[in-house]
């Protein structure tokens, strides 16, 4: 790679001016930009030096490679006269820029605390999901399976009451996961969630204090309630434990925040959030019903425009009420928002699919192939950033397969009874009545999007692939750059790459970072350690060996070129809680110990100590696989690599 090209080319395309900051990791260049709108994306996409580029988190985050990625900073360093910054510094930078939002930060709030709560939500859903296949009549025939087959319904009636349970004492979760966001004890916060679902709470009795009738209301299945008593009690306990002296705080802490907590619940607090709860419920409950299939194509196609926004992440918490107003008595409308999501992120997988099937670039192929199915999976981010929104027109292709599908499911009152994955995989969520017709939506909602894209995409070739090679001269340069890769494919042979550490090994897809999930720097594997030492994977040479010590690069005898990123976004911590034994350029036998990592020290810094092996020259190959094996010790085959 001529770094000095990619650097001048990277400034150009987007302006040096606009650029405040710069800083970059091992893979990638981290910017903070004036304007993004001054991006000239056409020209980073078709950059062969450029492997792809995203935003995040106020950084504007362009993949160039492990071994490159400095060389290139460097370059850019010396050309704009920026001052080199960390990845920290550079994070402070990107805050500074960002404008005070409060709806989104309320938003921010709201998916802090749920998404921790969602495995247990989603199990009991399905839970429900199950006994729903179990009672439901004209299911299976005229009478449900527990009434054909009474010796079943122990199972069913044990089943219900598993299912109901995350649901019942839902408060307590909500308490625990707010208690850590707000800063509280989340034990004090769960404490607060049981005082609030305790069965001695009946309502319709009171309490006498000091001449007010006081509810004796129970807060099962409430949400909003439980919220803004756990902030009342982290004010509390933060303040009580400024004021109180040492010898006492440990104890009279607790016990003043969770008294002083709970009778301004039962008070003044519950029943005001209740009626607050009741009354956004209602709201949505009158929209679906007054607007029915119109409300629900309406949403369908504004849902994927307000997954752009972040908006998306306040759902979960209207779901759960919804979902948690079914359960309680069955005369709920359910939670016809996942049903909506999902065809929406159907949609949006099959315009992605489309694209793939019209491209010639082997680059947009190999992104939207996985993108599809990441987006038939429910993760619809790479679909969307990577593909859809860089041609314009499949994602409003998307967006009417999306509407149609969804005024459908709203006409025949499709709903979920949880949350789970919305995609094809929802169906697992849906009420056992509804899943045909559920399964028939999304075929819908794909093949509307796709043939839209498709139809579009064929008409108007030039939008899909706008630089097509005319000229002798080009078509020559073509032809040298492919004898060129052939000569340098030709050194390469099949081989193994083993696991460089122990712990459970799983697909790059499921990587909580974009880059590596979608696997824009190559394929290979992924794995969540149990053991804080790192060996070398294969025979070969150091190519990438980071003062941060997070991330090594080998190049092997055989030609592959492997990385080994430990943990996501720890090239943060600088180098604490790393310590490396190699040198780059140095070279190494296969089980040899490059370094060592303190994985509970990582975690409690608030980072992801998962180790990706990634395959960088991919594309020289005619297969990258990783060998199916769930627990890997260091040593253990891991990836597969097949030359041409």
């Amino acid at each position: 790679m001529d770094h000095k090209k990619v650097a001048t080319d990277v400034i150009k395309a987007l302006h040096q001016d606009n650029i405040i900051a710069a800083a970059h990791c091992a893979t990638r260049l981290r910017l903070v930009l004036k304007d993004d709108s001054k991006i000239d994306q056409k020209a980073l996409d078709e950059n062969p030096g450029v492997k792809g580029t995203f935003k995040t988190n106020g950084q504007y985050q362009i993949i160039i490679g492990p071994g490159d990625v400095n060389n290139v900073y460097d370059e850019m360093i010396k050309q704009t006269g920026l001052s080199e910054a960390s990845t920290d510094d550079l994070k402070k930078v990107a805050d500074k820029s960002k404008k005070f939002n409060p709806i989104m930060a309320f938003i921010k709030l709201l998916s802090d605390i749920f998404v921790p709560i969602i495995p247990a939500l989603v199990a009991g859903g399905l839970l429900m999901a199950l006994n729903n296949f179990l009672t439901s009549e004209g299911l299976f025939g005229p009478k449900a399976l527990v009434t054909t087959y009474p010796a079943i319904k122990g199972i069913s009636d044990m089943i219900q009451v598993m299912s109901s349970a995350p649901f019942i004492f839902m408060p307590i979760l909500v308490g625990m996961s707010a208690a850590s966001r707000f800063g509280a004890n989340r034990f004090l916060g769960a404490a607060v969630g049981m005082i609030m679902t305790t069965p001695d709470l009946i309502d319709g009795k009171y309490w006498n204090i000091l001449g007010m009738h006081v509810s004796q209301a129970n807060y099962q299945y409430q949400v909003i309630p439980v919220l803004a008593a756990v902030y009342i009690l982290s004010v509390l306990e933060k303040w009580l434990h400024k004021k109180l002296p040492a010898a006492v705080d440990f104890t009279f802490t607790p016990l003043i925040s969770l008294m002083v907590t709970g009778f301004l619940t039962f008070i003044i607090v519950g029943p005001v959030m209740r009626g607050l709860s009741d009354a956004i419920t209602s709201g949505i409950v009158w929209l679906y019903d007054t607007l029915g299939f119109v409300g629900t194509g309406i949403f369908g196609l504004v849902y994927s425009p307000i997954v752009l926004t972040g908006l998306h992440q306040a759902f979960p918490a209207i779901e759960t009420q919804l979902i948690a107003a079914f359960t309680q008595n069955h005369t709920g409308y359910g939670d016809f928002i996942f049903v909506v999501a999902s065809m929406a992120n159907i949609a949006q997988g099959a315009a992605c699919f489309a694209i793939f099937t019209l491209t010639k670039s082997k680059k947009m192929k190999g992104l939207a192939s996985s993108a599809t199915v990441s987006a038939c999976l429910g993760i619809t981010e790479p679909a969307l950033f990577g593909v859809n929104l860089k041609y314009r027109f499949p994602f409003f292709c998307a967006l009417v397969g999306s509407g149609i599908a969804s005024a459908l499911a709203g006409l025949t009152h499709v709903i979920a009874v949880s949350l789970g994955s919305a995609a094809f995989l929802g169906f697992l969520s849906i009420n056992a009545k509804s899943i045909p017709m559920y399964i028939l939506c999304e075929l819908i909602s794909f093949a509307v999007a796709f043939t839209l894209t498709f139809l579009y995409g064929k008409k108007n070739k030039q939008l899909v692939d706008p630089v097509a090679i005319t000229s002798a001269t080009e078509q020559t340069q073509v032809e040298k750059k492919a004898a060129d890769l052939i000569n340098q494919e030709a050194g390469l042979k099949d081989e193994i790459v083993f696991a460089p550490v122990a712990g459970k090994a799983e697909s790059l897809s499921e990587v909580n970072d974009k880059v590596f999930s979608t696997k824009m720097m190559g394929d290979g594997a992924a794995i969540v350690p149990s053991q804080g030492e790192i060996f070398a994977p294969v025979n070969g040479e150091i190519t990438v060996a980071y003062e941060t010590k997070h991330a090594y690069g080998i190049k092997s005898d055989s030609g592959a070129e492997v990385l080994m990123h430990i943990g996501i976004d720890t090239v943060e911590l600088k180098g604490k809680y790393f310590e490396s034994e190699v040198t780059q350029g140095q070279h190494v036998k296969k089980g040899q110990k490059l370094g060592s990592f303190e994985i509970e020290k990582i975690k409690q810094a608030g980072y992801d100590p998962t180790v990706m092996v990634v395959i960088t020259n991919t594309a020289n190959y005619a297969g990258v696989d990783r060998i199916e094996t769930e627990q890997v010790k260091a040593g253990d085959r891991l990836v597969s690599v097949t030359a041409r």
